[in-house]
């Protein structure tokens, strides 16, 4: 079968196929339709591409910044610089911030709490052919706990690159924030004792996961998160603001093969 998408060309520069097809095993779609993957992938190395040119076009010169052991590329840092120098929306009003509040006050709960156990398959970010030998063997595991639910502990010590392998793949007690969105997302959509269906991918790889219990916290009042709905405000604020930078800079380019503008 021949390749779901062209090469996509953004002002002249031209994204091969083969780099497509690379960046789709980092987003996620439904099983029996990769054709989604490769079109998000297509948007964000055309958008990439795009911040990229405009950075170059206004001189900016790389700056990378290191936090721990986490360090920028030169590339990511002209974006995040970019971004910081065209990107300044509005700081939210204080009657917005108590409207966000009473639209929904359940929202805004004290931590939840939950008690998870997991395998993990590590996969470096970028290596496609470890991320594929990583789902192989995540979804042969997945199959034999669905068939036999108990060998979890005993998978957990035989398979997972985590340290809580020791503990049978058991977290103890976490809390809303202590993992990264993508696991804390899977945890929220299963019951108590269910197994996630699929391998859910995270910067560190995949995983395997059970939700063996969750404590949802209180409603919290309003004094107690406002400086958390302000942030949340000027975030979305700064999403919509960089989307319609990213958008200016999609009319006025030149690109084929996929459709920045329908983005």
């Amino acid at each position: 079968m021949g390749p779901l998408l062209n090469d996509i060309t953004v002002n002249g520069e031209v994204i091969p196929a083969a780099a497509i097809a690379a960046e789709a095993q980092m987003h996620a779609a439904p099983k029996g339709k990769p054709g989604l993957a490769w079109r998000a992938a297509g948007r964000a190395l055309a958008v990439r591409a795009l911040l990229l040119q405009e950075a170059r076009r206004r001189g900016l010169t790389p700056a990378p910044v290191t936090e721990g052991s986490l360090a920028e590329t030169e590339e990511e840092a002209l974006v995040r610089q970019l971004l910081d120098m065209a990107v300044l929306p509005a700081a939210p009003e204080p009657a917005d911030v108590r409207a966000a509040y009473e639209a929904d006050p359940g929202r805004w709960r004290a931590p939840t709490l939950y008690e998870a156990a997991h395998i993990l398959f590590p996969v470096r970010p970028g290596d496609t052919e470890a991320l594929a030998a990583a789902r192989a063997k995540a979804e042969v595991a997945l199959a034999e706990l669905k068939r036999a639910p108990r060998d979890f502990d005993r998978l957990a010590r035989e398979l997972s690159a985590c340290p809580s392998r020791e503990a049978g793949g058991r977290l103890g007690q976490i809390a809303t924030g202590d993992t990264v969105p993508e696991f804390e997302a899977a945890l929220n959509a299963l019951a108590e004792g269910e197994l996630a269906a699929e391998p859910v991918a995270t910067r560190y790889g995949l995983h395997v996961i059970r939700l063996d219990a969750r404590a949802e916290g209180a409603v919290l009042p309003f004094e107690a998160v406002a400086p958390r709905i302000g942030e949340m405000l000027a975030k979305a604020a700064w999403t919509t603001a960089a989307r319609d930078f990213v958008a200016s800079l999609a009319e006025a380019a030149e690109v084929t093969g996929i459709d920045l503008k329908a983005a």
